[in-house]
C-alpha cells in the first residue's frame, strides 16, 4: 500500500511541478517567515523563545491569516484562493525545540507551519554546522506525533549538503532519498523542499523541480500571485526581534525594509570576496 502512495506521490509531484510554474494565486503577498532553533543559542540561526512568542502574538493581534505550505500549493493550482495578506511559517533542520518550544506557542494561537527534515540527522545533532554547539534534532516519535497533530513536514536533503557541489547522482540520492524516508515514517505524501542554505543553480532547480512541488529558498523578500513555487523567497525572522519594526511590517507600513536588508546583504557579502 505505501509503495502504491509513494508511486502516486512521485507522478503527482512531477505533475504539480511541470504546471505549477505556469499557475497563479488569487492573492496579494505572502510571507513566508523562516526559523531554525527557537533557543538561546548564540547565532542569527537561533531565535530567543521570548522573542518568537512575541512575533507570533503581534501576527495573532494584527489578524494576519496563517496559512500552510500545503494551502499555498493547492491555491496556486487553481484551489481556494488565500487571503490577500497571509503568512506561512516554515522551519529548517528539525530541531527538538520545534516540539518543545515552538509548536506550544504555535499551537496557543491556532497557527499551523512546515518543518524541513535533513533525513540522516533525525534523532541526532546538526553535526554538518561545524564550530557550534551542536543542537539535538527531534526523533521520528516525536516528527510522527507532531504530524499527526498537524504540523507539515517536507525534505531538507538527506546529509544537508551544498547541493550544487554535488554530482548528478548524488543530487539524486539527496533529493528522492530524503522524500521517500519521510514518506515512509509519516505515512503521508512529501511535497514540499527546502534546499540547504538556499544553495540552488539552474541543474539543481531542474532536478528539484522533477521530485517536488513547492521549494523554499533564502532569497529575503515575500511572494505574491506571480512568484514561482518552486523558488519562494522567505523572511529571515532574525531580522525582525525588534517588534515594532514587525508590526510596522506585517501592516505594510515599512515596505522599504527588506530591501534594506539586501543590499547590507549583499554589500557583506561584496566584502568577503574582497576581503
Amino acid at each position: 500500500r505505501h509503495a502504491q502512495r509513494h508511486e502516486v506521490g512521485r507522478v503527482s509531484g512531477r505533475v504539480l511541478a511541470s504546471h505549477s510554474r505556469r499557475l497563479k494565486m488569487q492573492n496579494g503577498r505572502i510571507d513566508i517567515l523562516m526559523y531554525h532553533s527557537i533557543s538561546d543559542y548564540p547565532g542569527p540561526t537561533n531565535i530567543a523563545p521570548s522573542i518568537f512568542a512575541q512575533q507570533m502574538e503581534t501576527i495573532a493581534r494584527l489578524g494576519v491569516p496563517v496559512v500552510s505550505m500545503d494551502a499555498l500549493l493547492q491555491a496556486r493550482l487553481g484551489g481556494a484562493p488565500l487571503p490577500p495578506h497571509c503568512v506561512v511559517i516554515t522551519f529548517d533542520d528539525g530541531f527538538q525545540d520545534f516540539a518543545d518550544v515552538a509548536w506550544p506557542i504555535l499551537q496557543k494561537h491556532g497557527f499551523t507551519a512546515i518543518n524541513y527534515l535533513p533525513t540522516r540527522y533525525v534523532g541526532e545533532y546538526d553535526v554538518w554546522e561545524g564550530g557550534i554547539t551542536p543542537r539535538p534534532i527531534m526523533n521520528w516519535s516525536t516528527i510522527k506525533s507532531l504530524a499527526d497533530a498537524g504540523a507539515l513536514f517536507g525534505s531538507h536533503t538527506v546529509s544537508h549538503p551544498n547541493l550544487t557541489q554535488l554530482s548528478e547522482r548524488e543530487l539524486d540520492v539527496e533529493l528522492t532519498g530524503s522524500r521517500a524516508v519521510i514518506e515512509e515514517k509519516l505515512e503521508r505524501d512529501v511535497p514540499h523542499f527546502a534546499p540547504p542554505y538556499g544553495a540552488t543553480n539552474a541543474r539543481v532547480q531542474a532536478r528539484i523541480a522533477a521530485s517536488y512541488s513547492t521549494s523554499v529558498g533564502t532569497y529575503l523578500d515575500y511572494t505574491g500571485p506571480d512568484g514561482d513555487v518552486l523558488n519562494l523567497p522567505r523572511i529571515e525572522m532574525f531580522y525582525f526581534s525588534d517588534m515594532g519594526r514587525w508590526e510596522r511590517y506585517l501592516q505594510g507600513r515599512d515596505a522599504n525594509y527588506l530591501r534594506v536588508r539586501r543590499a547590507l546583504r549583499q554589500v557583506g557579502k561584496l566584502r568577503k570576496l574582497v576581503g
